[in-house]
């Protein structure tokens, strides 16, 4: 598996950046992941660090070098990392939680599956068009400009993400086959509040990821001014193998079985980690599996 990868986290006008982000690999899989903290709720960069932590600790458990099912995987995972947020706030005896938006991304064999909840996007971008990117967690998302304005509801206010006293409402996309050339763009909301979809697509069609992320970022801060957003965004190129060139990129090959490389620190939640054990994944997986059905039941 080869690909190159770009990832760059900047403060806006903000106090503090409550951002998360970093990926980790097998021989023959790789998992990328965003988190936004919530502001107006307390420690967002905790939750955003528990999300990181909680996914990848999990990924790292069960990619032996791969992963059976990715999109049930991010699903269970995702709730694991909620439930991890919700733990660690009654432990503290907080009033409030923690929250944090949450974009993540497996890429295994030839293709890519991703979920999200929140405003945290995923862009994919193939032959300098867009394929595809998430949509928001938010009404005007969802619902369109004039049930935002019927509603009086800001563009800013969502409607889910980790760590509220609700279950979180997510979308798992995928696999989604990838060819060469593609890219993939993981981001926080305050690079595409701050760009236009036209305009992040033309740079990241334009140049190699290494080059054309800090120049979407750079955009972002000066058009987000002195009180814009934190800008943060983990960006990757798809190589096939014939068409790779190793200083350019990163390559698993040379990867031995059970062995992980990581960009995601584990920091001070070890102990919270560590307790996620199988009946507490079990407990995620049979809620995803009950909400699919209740979905499919309504969609027929």
């Amino acid at each position: 598996m080869k690909f190159s990868v770009f990832q760059i986290s900047r403060k806006g006008g903000r106090e503090k950046n409550e951002d998360r982000m970093g990926y980790c690999y097998t021989r023959e899989s790789g998992l990328f992941v965003l988190a936004d903290g919530m502001g107006g709720h307390p420690e967002g960069e905790v939750a955003a660090q528990l999300a990181l932590q909680t996914i990848s600790a999990l990924y790292q458990k069960v990619a032996r070098p791969t992963v059976a099912d990715p999109a049930e995987f991010l699903a269970s995972a995702l709730m694991a990392a909620h439930h991890q947020i919700i733990r660690y706030a009654s432990e503290k005896g907080m009033l409030d939680t923690p929250r944090t938006t949450v974009v993540a991304v497996i890429l295994q064999g030839t293709s890519a599956t991703w979920v999200h909840c929140g405003d945290s996007r995923l862009y994919a971008v193939r032959a300098g068009e867009l394929l595809t990117r998430t949509r928001d967690h938010s009404y005007l998302e969802q619902h369109g400009p004039g049930a935002a304005r019927l509603q009086q509801i800001n563009r800013n206010i969502l409607f889910t993400c980790l760590g509220s006293p609700t279950k979180p409402v997510f979308d798992v996309t995928g696999p989604v086959t990838l060819q060469e050339g593609d890219k993939l763009m993981l981001c926080s909301d305050g690079l595409w509040s701050s760009v236009p979809d036209a305009e992040i697509v033309r740079h990241l069609a334009g140049k190699p990821v290494s080059e054309c992320t800090p120049e979407l970022v750079e955009v972002a801060l000066r058009n987000g001014g002195p009180g814009g957003d934190n800008v943060t965004v983990i960006a990757l190129e798809w190589e096939t193998p014939d068409a790779f060139e190793s200083t350019h990129g990163v390559s698993t090959d040379s990867i031995s079985d059970g062995v992980f490389a990581s960009t995601i620190q584990a920091g001070v939640m070890d102990t919270l980690i560590d307790d996620l054990d199988d009946a507490a994944i079990e407990r995620s997986i049979a809620e995803i599996n009950e909400a699919i059905k209740r979905s499919a039941a309504r969609k027929g």
